[in-house]
């Protein structure tokens, strides 16, 4: 079956979410006094890291949303039981940071440019759509895609079937007739697999082959390879490289 549209994930695909992450937290942190005494700036940053891992996983379980997550994180980071209002604050304090540092991988908007004629384009997040819609707008994406679909909003998370289908019927296509490209191996291109869709493992680190590398997914390590991936399921024929 031919592919006729390809959905993306955002964070660490198209957007280099773990370096602004990096960036704007060490600036916060030090803005904030935090760093400088028992724990250094990166002892803190790889603190606020696993927190942040655990309480996105209450979040993509159901369990809290999208803003009780993020003030859940700063309770925990801090140690101190904060008010709804002031764990926001702090949090949009950081935000202010994290976002100073945004930019896109220098392959994305190449890539998405470069299948505009041969594909319907949309986005598929984990986050929100609220944030993923200014973030895309921001870096000057937003147009391209179709539909942009986030877990929030729909109530079911990647690697959940449920999720891959429903922007898939936002397309108005078959799961067959798209592709998902994402930075995680399960969530993104294994769950995409099992939906149905034409899932693609995007390894920006080029992780090498081993026990735990899974072998079976589709993988690229750079958007560059996407265009012939994607062609030998098109009958377009090769497109040309991305530049």
């Amino acid at each position: 079956m031919p592919i006729r549209a390809v959905l993306w994930d955002v964070d660490d695909t198209l957007f280099d979410f773990t370096t602004a992450d990096e960036q704007g937290f060490v600036q916060h942190v030090m803005a904030e006094g935090l760093a400088g005494g028992s724990e250094s700036a990166g002892q803190a940053l790889g603190r606020w890291q696993l927190i942040t891992v655990r309480h996105w996983q209450r979040f993509a379980d159901g369990a809290v949303d999208y803003e009780g997550q993020r003030r859940d994180r700063v309770r925990e980071f801090l140690g101190e039981p904060l008010s709804d209002a002031e764990a926001s604050a702090w949090f949009l304090r950081y935000v202010a940071h994290y976002e100073a540092a945004w930019a896109l991988f220098p392959d994305a908007s190449p890539a998405v440019a470069a299948l505009a004629p041969r594909y319907r384009q949309g986005v598929l997040s984990n986050s929100s759509t609220v944030h993923q819609e200014r973030k895309l707008r921001t870096l000057g994406l937003r147009d391209h895609f179709e539909v942009l679909l986030c877990a929030a909003e729909l109530g079911v998370s990647k690697p959940a079937a449920g999720a891959f289908l429903a922007a898939c019927a936002a397309l108005g296509l078959p799961p067959g007739e798209v592709a998902y490209v994402g930075d995680q191996p399960e969530i993104d291109a294994r769950g995409a697999d099992e939906a149905g869709l034409f899932g693609i493992w995007l390894d920006r680190r080029g992780a090498a082959a081993g026990p735990d590398i899974p072998s079976d997914l589709r993988r690229i390590i750079g958007l560059a390879e996407l265009p012939a991936l994607l062609a030998a399921n098109t009958g377009f024929g090769a497109p040309s490289p991305i530049g």
